[in-house]
C-alpha cells in the first residue's frame, strides 16, 4: 500500500505515527487500570454495603481512576449503604 507516494512501512516508522501509536497504547492502558480499579472497588463495596443497584454500579464504573482511589480509601470507614450514598452524592 502506498499513501501519497510513500510506502506504508516508511509512514509507519515516522515520528508522528509512532507518537500516535504510543498515545493509543497509553490510553488503552489507562482504561484498563480504571476498569480494574472499578471492579475491585465494586467487589469491596458489595461486601461492605451489600448488593448495589445498577445505577450506583454504573456511577462507580464511570468514575476516573483518582476518584476510584478516593472511594476505595473512604469505603474502609463506611458502616453501610447510607455512607456510600453520601459519598457518591458528594463526589460523583
Amino acid at each position: 500500500m502506498v499513501i501519497a507516494g510513500i510506502p506504508r512501512e516508511e509512514i509507519r516508522h515516522t515520528r508522528a505515527v509512532q507518537d500516535w501509536l504510543a498515545e493509543g497504547r497509553q490510553e488503552g492502558e489507562a482504561k484498563g487500570r480504571q476498569k480494574e480499579a472499578a471492579s475491585m472497588t465494586l467487589r469491596l463495596l458489595n461486601r461492605r454495603c451489600g448488593p448495589l443497584s445498577d445505577a450506583t454500579t454504573a456511577q462507580i464504573q464511570a468514575l476516573p481512576l483518582e476518584q476510584l482511589g478516593a472511594l476505595a480509601d473512604a469505603l474502609l470507614d463506611f458502616q453501610g449503604p447510607a455512607d456510600l450514598a453520601t459519598w457518591v452524592a458528594a463526589n460523583a
